[in-house]
């Protein structure tokens, strides 16, 4: 939300902060892994030359859903072939931390997989966050 912003935008803000989304607590033992479980499982992973991560968009918004995020916009443009979005923005919040991620997205030619660049609170996410044990 920029300084600027009108009552509009301040009501849409709020709103986004108080949907469910339907989305319940999930268990410990969900099927939907978090950022960090795609990172260790080798489904996410990041390239210095791209400067971002390859991996599957919907798997990571679903991660995001799983660490608590809520989606508040998102945004796809179609490829020139017409085959699915060629590239696509999101942004969502935690409505307990009041975090706020954006994830864009930039489906490459055959056989390269998705690049995907995420951002939390304005920093770009570069490495896992470390467990317990790390910090």
């Amino acid at each position: 939300m920029t300084s600027g912003a009108g009552p509009e935008d301040w009501r849409e803000y709020v709103m986004c902060l108080q949907q469910d989304r339907g989305q319940r607590m999930r268990q410990m033992d969900s099927l939907v892994p978090t950022l960090n479980d795609l990172y260790k499982q080798g489904r996410m992973t990041w390239t210095e030359q791209g400067k971002g991560w390859i991996g599957r968009p919907e798997e990571v918004l679903g991660a995001l859903a799983t660490d608590g995020f809520h989606e508040c916009r998102r945004e796809t443009a179609a490829s020139p072939s017409r085959h699915g979005p060629a590239e696509g923005a999101w942004d969502g919040i935690n409505p307990h931390t009041k975090s706020v991620a954006s994830v864009t997205w930039t489906v490459r030619r055959e056989p390269e997989p998705p690049m995907v660049f995420i951002e939390i609170d304005g920093d770009s996410i570069t490495r896992p966050a470390p467990t317990p044990v790390e910090r």
